[in-house]
């Protein structure tokens, strides 16, 4: 099943996102790592909490792009059905 321009873009996004997560959170902790660890840990973890709520509104993006394709998959069925009845 080939996929259009709308999911490539968005799958790119998710896999850029989730390396920015990781890389991210690698440089967090080793910039605030001079403060404490406990305080660079914490920072680590909001910053890694704020990344997954981004992956998870473009994961949103895809579920909505399915549920509205699915919705006119069964619109145009029921037309049909319709049609016949009539």
């Amino acid at each position: 099943m080939q996929k259009d321009i709308y999911e490539r873009i968005i799958n790119f996004l998710l896999g850029a996102s989730w390396g920015i997560i990781l890389l991210g959170a690698f440089i967090t902790f080793k910039l605030f790592s001079f403060l404490g660890l406990a305080f660079a840990f914490f920072i680590t973890v909001i910053f890694v909490v704020v990344g997954l709520f981004l992956v998870l509104t473009l994961d949103a993006f895809v579920v909505n792009r399915k549920r509205l394709e699915e919705a006119k998959k069964q619109t145009e069925i029921l037309e049909k059905l319709l049609k016949q009845e009539a």
